[in-house]
């Protein structure tokens, strides 16, 4: 062996100061196809020495706690990618040599042979030796046709092919252990930074994560071709969308025999002077853009206090747009009323044309639909909104946009 390894190593050595510039397309790509079928030989082989070490306690008698560590130590080898290779010699001597010639004849790859011993390990475990070799013959068949990523999710179904007589039972058992893996690792967490934000992580079971996609996908596309919100930043947003929702649809449980509400503190002249910050009832600090944009709608209400920290007003109901002045608010706009938005009315908050704060009425003449996105835009941005001689919105672009500034309307939402 060592003789023919030096042959191999002496021929690889000349084949790498060849000149591939020179090769036609033809030879080029048929050169490419033959290293990495020599490639996956050589895996084989390299297998089967990790194999014998192993099974020979060489590692132990020379001082190293495991094979794994020995590897990683004589091939400069992470011990992740040592264990690899220790468990996939062990899986193809022991229970897949129908899967061993296929790499040794360099049918399939390393990660696809990892695949496949472990689909017929489950399947030997499920049907027994005789439903291993057929899964063996089937699965070294796909491998020619499929990645190891589509293999393996191909090989969950092999039991349908190879014993369609346990294939049932096998199934089930194996979405029982999921459920009870899913139900068992369950848990969301939410983690506050010393900034006030939340770190959202956790691990959702297949039915919320189903629900979750279904609730926040609508929400996530682009709001147009110029969104500059990244992908991650879309779904923060969808999801901040989702809570306003439910707080809208008051269906949510009581709190302290109220229902459920996000309260902001913050005092009266900040809110008018467009100055300070606003609290939220958990503790958590928010800019004044963020408290005058939350003080425009009812499913937040504002708790504005005096010089001395009384409470003024709580949620005044002749500020919010509610009931009849909603419907026929959301009559009139449809939905958002942004140029080019689609988002639909339960999406919407109604915001003052004319802030409150400053002085603006509550009333079909000073309101508009918007929705979250686009709510914080008009807050923030040189956007400026105001209706039209016909009574309904039209938006102002900025000038840097716009030098002629003509106004502009969303005709998503007209009726034909």
């Amino acid at each position: 062996m060592m003789e023919e390894l030096a042959q191999a190593e002496a021929a690889v050595a000349a084949c790498g100061d060849a000149a591939t510039w020179a090769l036609g397309e033809h030879d080029l790509v048929a050169a490419l196809d033959a290293a990495h079928r020599l490639e996956q030989r050589l895996a084989a082989v390299k297998l089967a020495l990790v194999r014998a070490v192993d099974s020979r306690g060489t590692a132990a008698a020379q001082s190293a706690s495991s094979t794994t560590v020995w590897l990683r130590d004589r091939l400069r080898l992470t011990v992740p990618a040592a264990r690899r290779l220790v468990d996939l010699a062990a899986a193809l001597d022991a229970g897949a040599p129908g899967v061993r010639a296929a790499l040794a004849i360099g049918d399939i790859s390393v990660e696809q042979a990892r695949v496949i011993g472990d689909t017929v390990n489950t399947v030997h475990t499920a049907a027994g030796a005789e439903a291993a070799d057929k899964a063996v013959g089937v699965l070294v068949e796909w491998a020619g046709q499929f990645d190891p990523t589509l293999l393996r999710r191909l090989g969950t179904r092999i039991l349908d092919h190879v014993a369609p007589e346990v294939a049932d039972a096998a199934n089930r058992a194996a979405l029982e252990t999921e459920a009870r893996r899913s139900a068992r690792d369950r848990h969301v967490t939410l983690s506050e930074l010393p900034d006030g934000r939340l770190r959202l992580t956790g691990s959702l079971d297949a039915e919320a994560a189903g629900l979750l996609r279904a609730a926040i996908d609508p929400l996530t596309a682009p709001t147009g071709p110029d969104d500059p919100r990244t992908p991650g930043q879309r779904r923060h947003d969808a999801l901040a969308d989702l809570c306003r929702l439910t707080l809208r649809t008051g269906e949510l449980p009581e709190h302290g025999a109220e229902p459920a509400q996000i309260v902001v503190t913050t005092s009266f002249d900040a809110l008018t002077r467009q100055l300070d910050s606003g609290t939220l009832d958990t503790g958590l600090r928010l800019t004044p853009e963020t408290v005058r944009r939350l003080a425009c709608d009812a499913a937040i209400l504002p708790a504005v206090l005096g010089s001395t920290g009384q409470p003024l007003d709580v949620g005044r109901q002749r500020r919010l747009i509610t009931g009849p002045l909603r419907r026929a608010l959301v009559l009139r706009d449809r939905g958002c009323a942004f140029p080019g938005c689609d988002r639909p009315p339960r999406w919407c908050d109604a915001h003052h044309i004319q802030h409150w704060a400053a002085g603006g009425n509550t009333s079909l003449t000073n309101a508009v639909l918007l929705c979250a996105h686009h709510h914080r835009h008009i807050h923030h941005g040189d956007w400026t909104v105001r209706l039209g001689d016909d009574g309904h919105p039209e938006f102002v672009p900025p000038a840097w946009l716009d030098p002629d500034q003509l106004p502009r309307r969303n005709h998503y939402h007209r009726r034909p």
